[in-house]
Protein backbone atom coordinates (compact mmCIF):
# COMPACT_ATOMS: atom_id res chain seq x y z
CA UNK A 1 0.00 0.00 0.00
CA UNK A 2 2.85 2.24 1.18
CA UNK A 3 4.25 1.92 -2.80
CA UNK A 4 1.10 2.77 -4.41
CA UNK A 5 0.29 5.73 -2.06
CA UNK A 6 4.15 7.02 -3.28
CA UNK A 7 3.37 6.23 -7.10
CA UNK A 8 0.25 8.12 -6.60
CA UNK A 9 1.96 11.11 -5.47
CA UNK A 10 4.57 10.68 -7.92
CA UNK A 11 2.38 10.67 -10.26
CA UNK A 12 0.77 13.90 -8.77
CA UNK A 13 3.53 15.36 -8.64
CA UNK A 14 4.76 14.99 -12.27
CA UNK A 15 1.64 16.08 -14.01
CA UNK A 16 -0.69 18.66 -11.56
CA UNK A 17 2.25 20.38 -9.28
CA UNK A 18 4.51 21.82 -11.61
CA UNK A 19 1.72 23.25 -13.63
CA UNK A 20 0.60 25.22 -10.56
CA UNK A 21 3.63 25.23 -8.57
CA UNK A 22 6.65 25.25 -11.17
CA UNK A 23 9.14 22.29 -11.19
CA UNK A 24 11.31 23.32 -8.48
CA UNK A 25 8.73 23.51 -6.07
CA UNK A 26 7.29 20.56 -7.22
CA UNK A 27 10.52 18.40 -6.16
CA UNK A 28 10.96 20.15 -3.03
CA UNK A 29 7.96 19.62 -2.09
CA UNK A 30 7.95 15.50 -3.25
CA UNK A 31 11.48 15.19 -1.24
CA UNK A 32 13.98 12.57 -1.46
CA UNK A 33 11.57 9.74 -1.84
CA UNK A 34 11.49 9.66 -5.19
CA UNK A 35 14.00 9.94 -8.82
CA UNK A 36 16.25 12.25 -8.94
CA UNK A 37 15.41 15.36 -11.64
CA UNK A 38 16.31 15.40 -14.62
CA UNK A 39 19.91 15.85 -16.05
CA UNK A 40 20.60 19.40 -17.25
CA UNK A 41 21.44 19.62 -21.09
CA UNK A 42 25.00 18.35 -21.78
CA UNK A 43 27.62 20.21 -21.47
CA UNK A 44 29.71 21.83 -24.51
CA UNK A 45 30.97 19.58 -27.63
CA UNK A 46 34.31 18.44 -26.72
CA UNK A 47 37.32 20.33 -28.53
CA UNK A 48 39.37 17.93 -30.67
CA UNK A 49 42.66 19.29 -29.44
CA UNK A 50 44.70 16.62 -29.02
CA UNK A 51 48.12 16.80 -30.74
CA UNK A 52 49.44 13.13 -29.82
CA UNK A 53 48.13 9.81 -28.72
CA UNK A 54 49.27 9.04 -25.09
CA UNK A 55 51.14 6.01 -25.97
CA UNK A 56 52.79 5.19 -29.34
CA UNK A 57 51.93 6.52 -32.70
CA UNK A 58 48.37 4.71 -33.56
CA UNK A 59 48.29 2.16 -30.41
CA UNK A 60 45.66 -0.42 -30.83
CA UNK A 61 42.22 -0.23 -28.17
CA UNK A 62 41.99 -2.74 -26.08
CA UNK A 63 38.81 -1.76 -24.38
CA UNK A 64 36.88 1.48 -25.79
CA UNK A 65 34.64 3.83 -24.37
CA UNK A 66 31.17 2.35 -22.91
CA UNK A 67 28.95 5.03 -20.83
CA UNK A 68 26.97 3.54 -17.86
CA UNK A 69 23.85 3.99 -17.96
CA UNK A 70 23.60 5.57 -14.83
CA UNK A 71 25.97 7.31 -12.22
CA UNK A 72 27.39 3.99 -10.36
CA UNK A 73 26.66 1.95 -13.02
CA UNK A 74 28.33 -0.86 -14.75
CA UNK A 75 30.27 0.50 -18.02
CA UNK A 76 33.99 1.42 -18.66
CA UNK A 77 34.87 5.22 -18.16
CA UNK A 78 37.60 5.35 -20.44
CA UNK A 79 39.71 3.77 -22.98
CA UNK A 80 42.50 1.39 -22.81
CA UNK A 81 45.40 1.24 -25.25
CA UNK A 82 48.21 -1.24 -25.29
CA UNK A 83 51.48 -0.17 -24.68
CA UNK A 84 54.79 -1.97 -23.12
CA UNK A 85 55.82 -1.59 -19.61
CA UNK A 86 58.11 1.52 -19.66
CA UNK A 87 56.89 2.50 -22.81
CA UNK A 88 56.92 6.77 -22.78
CA UNK A 89 53.01 8.18 -21.65
CA UNK A 90 52.41 11.99 -23.29
CA UNK A 91 50.00 14.45 -22.26
CA UNK A 92 47.56 14.54 -25.38
CA UNK A 93 47.31 18.40 -25.54
CA UNK A 94 48.99 21.50 -23.20
CA UNK A 95 47.70 21.85 -19.80
CA UNK A 96 48.68 21.88 -16.25
CA UNK A 97 48.91 18.58 -13.89
CA UNK A 98 46.65 18.37 -11.44
CA UNK A 99 47.71 15.03 -9.84
CA UNK A 100 50.37 12.84 -9.96
CA UNK A 101 50.57 9.73 -7.43
CA UNK A 102 48.96 6.63 -6.61
CA UNK A 103 45.20 5.61 -5.70
CA UNK A 104 44.85 2.03 -5.18
CA UNK A 105 48.14 1.33 -5.69
CA UNK A 106 48.23 2.58 -9.06
CA UNK A 107 50.15 5.19 -10.47
CA UNK A 108 47.78 8.22 -11.82
CA UNK A 109 49.07 11.23 -13.66
CA UNK A 110 45.77 13.75 -14.34
CA UNK A 111 46.24 16.91 -16.61
CA UNK A 112 43.57 19.67 -16.56
CA UNK A 113 43.63 21.10 -20.69
CA UNK A 114 44.40 24.37 -20.97
CA UNK A 115 41.83 26.67 -21.58
CA UNK A 116 38.62 23.94 -21.13
CA UNK A 117 37.01 22.37 -17.95
CA UNK A 118 38.66 18.83 -19.35
CA UNK A 119 41.09 17.06 -17.62
CA UNK A 120 42.82 13.93 -18.78
CA UNK A 121 44.16 10.63 -16.90
CA UNK A 122 46.62 7.97 -17.67
CA UNK A 123 46.97 5.06 -15.67
CA UNK A 124 48.90 2.72 -14.40
CA UNK A 125 51.98 5.23 -14.74
CA UNK A 126 54.86 5.82 -12.91
CA UNK A 127 54.99 9.73 -12.90
CA UNK A 128 58.27 11.29 -13.79
CA UNK A 129 55.89 15.09 -13.77
CA UNK A 130 54.78 16.88 -10.25
CA UNK A 131 51.31 18.59 -9.31
CA UNK A 132 51.41 22.25 -10.49
CA UNK A 133 54.14 21.63 -13.25
CA UNK A 134 53.21 22.91 -16.92
CA UNK A 135 52.98 20.15 -19.74
CA UNK A 136 53.05 20.84 -23.88
CA UNK A 137 51.32 18.55 -26.00
CA UNK A 138 53.25 15.31 -26.92
CA UNK A 139 55.39 15.64 -23.36
CA UNK A 140 56.24 12.66 -21.41
CA UNK A 141 54.53 12.79 -18.06
CA UNK A 142 55.07 8.84 -17.00
CA UNK A 143 56.13 5.80 -18.11
CA UNK A 144 53.69 2.71 -18.41
CA UNK A 145 53.57 0.49 -15.35
CA UNK A 146 53.90 -3.00 -15.77
CA UNK A 147 51.19 -5.66 -14.41
CA UNK A 148 48.04 -4.94 -13.30
CA UNK A 149 45.11 -6.79 -13.89
CA UNK A 150 42.84 -3.90 -15.78
CA UNK A 151 44.24 -5.47 -19.13
CA UNK A 152 44.43 -9.37 -18.10
CA UNK A 153 47.71 -10.33 -19.41
CA UNK A 154 48.18 -7.60 -21.17
CA UNK A 155 49.72 -4.06 -20.71
CA UNK A 156 47.67 -1.17 -20.94
CA UNK A 157 47.02 2.20 -20.05
CA UNK A 158 43.81 3.62 -19.06
CA UNK A 159 43.27 7.02 -20.75
CA UNK A 160 39.91 8.62 -19.14
CA UNK A 161 38.58 12.17 -19.99
CA UNK A 162 36.76 14.39 -17.16
CA UNK A 163 34.22 17.40 -17.31
CA UNK A 164 33.78 17.89 -13.56
CA UNK A 165 32.79 14.78 -12.11
CA UNK A 166 30.84 13.58 -15.95
CA UNK A 167 32.97 10.91 -17.70
CA UNK A 168 33.67 11.38 -21.50
CA UNK A 169 34.83 9.51 -24.18
CA UNK A 170 38.73 10.58 -24.16
CA UNK A 171 38.95 9.62 -28.28
CA UNK A 172 36.62 12.47 -28.13
CA UNK A 173 39.93 14.77 -28.41
CA UNK A 174 41.46 13.22 -31.18
CA UNK A 175 40.95 15.30 -35.01
CA UNK A 176 40.50 13.04 -37.61
CA UNK A 177 43.98 13.49 -39.14
CA UNK A 178 45.41 11.43 -35.34
CA UNK A 179 42.20 9.70 -35.03
CA UNK A 180 42.26 7.97 -38.46
CA UNK A 181 46.41 8.20 -39.50
CA UNK A 182 46.35 11.38 -41.48
CA UNK A 183 45.74 11.30 -45.22
CA UNK A 184 45.72 8.55 -47.45
CA UNK A 185 49.26 8.29 -49.34
CA UNK A 186 50.02 6.60 -52.67
CA UNK A 187 52.34 4.01 -53.12
CA UNK A 188 54.41 2.97 -55.99
CA UNK A 189 53.25 -0.35 -57.22
CA UNK A 190 55.23 -3.21 -57.68
CA UNK A 191 55.96 -4.39 -61.51
CA UNK A 192 54.58 -1.10 -63.36
CA UNK A 193 57.36 1.34 -64.53
CA UNK A 194 56.83 4.59 -63.40
CA UNK A 195 55.75 7.46 -65.97
CA UNK A 196 58.46 9.36 -68.05
CA UNK A 197 58.92 13.13 -67.54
Amino acid sequence: MLVMRRAMRWMWAATVLPLALGAAAARAWVGADGPPPPAGPPGPPVPALARAWPVGVRPPVLRGWEPPATVYGAGHRGVDLGAAPGAPVRAVAAGRVSYAGRVAGRGVVSVTLTGTDLRTTYEPVTATVEKGQAVAAGEVVGTVEPGGAHCGARTCVHWGLLRGEAYLDPLLLLPPWLLDGGPPRLLPVLGVPLPQA
